[in-house]
């Protein structure tokens, strides 16, 4: 049996794309590994971001025996993923807008992209708009306040629907008919950020297709394993700043059985 998927994120972000996860594999083992102690990554400077994020998960592999890496991480994996991937020898998948399905199912040819600021202004983001939305108008949403009040969400704290609609302003009074939701994180908020916009709009995520990518990377890599496969996969996670109890909790409804503290240092 091959080890476990290691998804990885700043917060609870990943948990929307461990939903998807689950639902196409729910035998296989997860464990999560939150970096709660450097959230959020949008207000981070690159090269920090660049060297935290790389040896975190580079010695969490190695402690589980990892068979896939997922950085379910929007703003991480703009950055973190060519690293990745010339240190360690198993798959690394990233996180990548849904820009260019975006850009198939709009009908107004309007849309816009809510992430991170760091996710909103990288060449990287520019570039995948130019490739695959050149024909669409596309309006531009950073923000990293977004990002934390999806962890007070997950921490069952009350959700003020005045705090996110500033951020959604520039959406309403417009044709735009599609959202792409730019970061993990906000997915979590999808009721809360449907209610914020005045006239109907679809969001999408990239949760799906990342399920789908892993899922086939995991029947390659299960074909030479050998062993016995779990009836019902085994939820972990890991934190490198301790936890309250409500996020403790939800973590619980996801079906968690294991919570432990990640050192950071060597």
């Amino acid at each position: 049996m091959s080890g476990p998927i290691l998804i990885f994120d700043s917060g609870i972000g990943g948990l929307s794309v461990l939903e998807h996860i689950q639902t196409k594999m729910p035998a296989k083992d997860i464990f999560y590994l939150f970096d709660n102690a450097r959230l959020p990554y949008g207000d981070l400077a690159e090269q920090a971001l660049i060297e935290g994020c790389v040896a975190l998960i580079i010695k969490q592999v190695a402690c589980i025996n990892a068979s896939i890496v997922v950085v379910a991480c929007n703003t991480a994996s703009t950055l973190v993923l060519p690293h990745l991937r010339r240190r360690l020898t198993i798959p690394v998948v990233g996180v990548v807008p849904a820009i260019k399905p975006a850009a198939q199912l709009t009908q107004s040819k309007h849309i816009a992209l809510l992430a991170t600021p760091g996710t909103v202004e990288r060449a990287y983001t520019k570039e995948l708009i130019r490739e695959f939305a050149g024909c669409c108008e596309v309006t531009l949403i950073g923000s990293s306040e977004l990002v934390l009040i999806a962890e007070e969400k997950a921490k069952r704290n009350p959700i003020n629907l005045n705090a996110i609609k500033p951020i959604l302003a520039s959406i309403n009074g417009t044709d735009i008919d599609t959202l792409v939701l730019g970061c993990t994180h906000f997915p979590l908020l999808r009721q809360e950020i449907a209610e914020c916009i005045s006239h109907p709009v679809t969001l999408l995520d990239s949760g799906e297709a990342i399920a789908i990518r892993v899922a086939s990377l995991l029947e390659t890599i299960n074909r030479s394993a050998k062993g016995k496969t779990n009836k019902v996969g085994r939820l972990t996670a890991g934190f490198t700043k301790k936890i309250d109890k409500g996020l403790a909790l939800t973590l619980a409804d996801y079906g968690f059985k294991q919570l432990e503290c990640i050192s950071v240092g060597s």
